[in-house]
């Protein structure tokens, strides 16, 4: 059982208890058991197996141990269904609303029984919660807006959560050796979309045994799968099935021959199939899910790669995260595509958080997660004083956040610690530290993260004046979306990226998976208009640095290249492109490494 999934349970078995009026020191152990075992590098399954071990993680004591056993060995927990039997399974879902908490969601179904999003949407469009302790006209309004993002949202599933699923299932199929050429998911997953509907699989089989025999039996071994929940379809070449998640997974086995053009054909998009089949027409071809062919004769000419079929069709080969009908086309017929960044040409890491705000590790830990992964510099940016949830730092403990940065660093000769903050825009669109505090730092990240419903007028200005301070380098998150369950702000983005260009400020490209903000087509505006890109995870433990593989993929869907993109630069290189802070002390807390 997957860390995620045992951390879901005790995260739902907090939120049912906080809804049923628990202490709140009982349902916040579980919370913090459920944030601890998201955040371990290791499976908790392989912990579990000695006592001592799982005892030894920080909170967890025996009683909550005795849980998290019950959990591997039943798939549940007996707590969680004895409140499911109380509550209906859907109240959840009001927690997935971003208007609500537990403590409304309980006002709302102790005074009307709602518990179904359905119910909630009815109550507020009748105008029955602006009466309620805590409501509001404005708040009905608002869960209504959350209400329409929850139901676009519904069935999708965040990339990180879509590939997981992808790998357990390719692993599971790869065990079948050399009964299997290849296995591969396509889809929106390997075009690197922010979120993913269903799964797409394509397995191949080695010439001599793709005969019905040995497709069944492939298919046997598949619907094996240890997380199916039920078969949704089963035909010659292709099963479906439904995980427990609630995510379809369709499977199709196919010749070697075929296995190109079959990549081609369901990895998409749709538009780009389109226009590729309009092409393959007009040069007197049918390109179809088997091969090209040629209309007349319908002569095998490709298919058993991507590669040779774009070839043919007289075009360099398109990447996968940009066959979205966006030009793409145009320009590998022209020569003119994009060499596009790769994980490979990422340095550091420019926002992330310890434990001396929201964090789960010390400085430490995450520079030496961050050597691990090869980079020369990572930023430490925690949180600013205006965000009290996450225990933000005042003026003074920036100061004394900066001593430990640089204390730090005498202990690390091969990676660059810099000493940033990720400091509030308030408002005004003022930023929530001193200026001779922020003068003092390596990097300074500026993001919202309150009063994210003004107006469309309002929050273009508080941007703007966030950006022309002259402290102000790094516009975080800038769209403020959380995917399936915020919207972005409404603000003028042609004046923001005009004016980040006039000041000098890069832009980020979140790779937080539940962000993954910018998105693709705002990235592809700013670099047509030469706005620099910082692509950094935001990560809050060590096991979140990973995520910078979406946010990479993010900027190959926004077309970028290694030159857009400022930590693909050397820490000195970086620093000196980075927005000059008046009154900056440029402090060298190390040589730089040349390790990548």
């Amino acid at each position: 059982m997957e860390n995620r999934e045992v951390a879901r349970i005790l995260r739902q078995t907090a939120e049912l208890l906080e809804i049923d009026g628990a202490q709140i020191g009982r349902y916040r152990s579980y919370e913090r058991a459920a944030e601890l075992i998201d955040a371990l590098p290791e499976p908790i399954e392989e912990l579990a197996k000695d006592e001592q071990k799982l005892l030894a993680l920080p909170g967890i004591g025996e009683r909550m141990a005795e849980h998290i056993r019950e959990i591997l060995r039943t798939g549940d927990y007996s707590l969680r269904k004895k409140l499911l039997e109380k509550y209906p399974p859907t109240i959840l879902d009001l927690l997935k609303l971003q208007s609500l908490g537990p403590k409304r969601v309980a006002l709302l179904w102790k005074k009307f029984r709602a518990g179904t999003v359905e119910q909630v949407a009815e109550l507020a469009r009748a105008g029955k919660l602006r009466e309620l302790p805590g409501f509001g006209e404005k708040s009905e309004q608002n869960i209504l807006k959350a209400v329409e993002t929850f139901q676009k949202a519904s069935g999708r599933f965040h990339i990180h959560v879509a590939e997981a699923a992808a790998e357990a299932i390719l692993a599971h199929i790869r065990r079948l050796g050399k009964q299997i050429a290849a296995a591969e998911a396509a889809g929106s997953l390997r075009r690197g979309k922010e979120t993913i509907g269903d799964l797409d699989i394509l397995v191949t089989l080695p010439r001599g045994k793709d005969n019905p025999q040995q497709v069944q039996a492939v298919a046997e071994h598949i619907l094996k799968f240890e997380g199916l929940e039920r078969i949704l379809a089963r035909g010659e070449n292709k099963v479906s099935f439904q995980l427990t998640s609630g995510m379809q997974v369709d499977v199709r086995i196919l010749e070697q021959k075929s296995f190109g053009a079959a990549l081609l054909y369901f990895t998409g998009s749709k538009e780009h199939n389109v226009l590729l089949r309009r092409r393959a027409n007009e040069m007197g071809y049918t390109l179809s899910e088997y091969a090209l062919a040629t209309l007349k004769g319908e002569r095998r000419v490709a298919g058993a790669t991507e590669a040779e079929i774009y070839r043919k069709l007289k075009l360099d080969y398109i990447e996968p995260e940009l066959r979205e009908a966006s030009g793409e086309i145009e320009a590998a017929a022209a020569g003119r595509l994009p060499k596009l960044i790769a994980l490979e040409d990422i340095r550091g890491d420019l926002q992330m958080h310890t434990t001396a705000s929201d964090g789960k590790n010390s400085i430490e830990e995450m520079a030496e997660a961050a050597r691990r992964l090869g980079y020369q510099y990572i930023a430490l940016t925690d949180h600013s004083k205006a965000v009290t949830v996450a225990n933000g730092l005042d003026e003074k403990r920036v100061l004394e956040q900066i001593r430990k940065i640089r204390e730090a660093q005498k202990r690390f000769d091969d990676i660059r610690l810099l000493a940033g903050i990720e400091v509030d825009i308030l408002k005004d669109g003022r930023l929530d530290l001193d200026s001779e505090v922020l003068a003092q730092l390596d990097v300074v990240v500026c993001s919202v993260h309150s009063y994210m419903n003004l107006d469309r007028a309002a929050m273009t200005d508080r941007l703007l004046a966030a950006i022309e301070n002259p402290y102000t380098q790094i516009l975080a998150h800038p769209t403020g979306r959380l995917l399936l369950r915020r919207d972005p702000f409404e603000f003028d983005m042609e004046k923001l990226l005009e004016a980040a260009r006039r000041h000098g400020v890069a832009l980020e490209c979140n790779s937080y998976p539940d962000r993954l903000d910018l998105k693709d087509t705002y990235l592809r505006m700013a670099r047509e208009r030469g706005v620099k890109i910082v692509i950094s995870t935001d990560a809050h433990t060590t096991a979140h640095l990973p995520f910078m593989k979406y946010g990479v993929k993010m900027a190959r869907r926004g077309w970028l290249e290694k030159k857009d993109v400022l930590n693909t630069l050397p820490a000195e290189k970086l620093l000196a492109a980075l927005r000059p802070k008046p009154g900056a002390v440029r402090t060298a807390s190390a040589r730089t490494s040349t390790a990548r």
